[in-house]
């Protein structure tokens, strides 16, 4: 199992959008982050700064995160989400962060 922070920052404009998006997310993206092996997902919000917070659980990330790019639905859900973020010209979105410190 791997554990991944991110990190990102959203448009002003787009705050309430974004969080709007997320309190009805749409049911087969779900079901595709699921079947990806991703585990434990959560975003946090503070001011315009995102954090979120997930478990890989699979063996072969690379591939998961290519099918999960690849599905139709997910495309249609990001084309709704990824303009909300602040470097969306630069097709920046959420960025990992490097753990320091972990105790279970």
């Amino acid at each position: 199992m791997r554990r991944f922070g991110q990190h990102a920052r959203l448009r002003s404009e787009k705050v309430e959008e974004y969080k709007r998006l997320h309190a009805a997310a749409w049911p087969d993206v779900l079901k595709m982050i699921s079947s990806c092996n991703l585990r434990n997902y959560s975003i946090y919000l503070f001011g315009r700064d995102l954090f979120a917070y997930f478990e890989y659980v699979g063996e072969d990330f690379d591939t998961d995160m290519a099918r999960m790019s690849a599905d139709p639905v997910t495309q249609e859900w990001w084309s709704h989400t990824k303009p909300c973020f602040e470097n969306h010209d630069q097709q920046i979105y959420y960025e990992d962060m490097k753990e320091i410190f972990h105790w279970d």
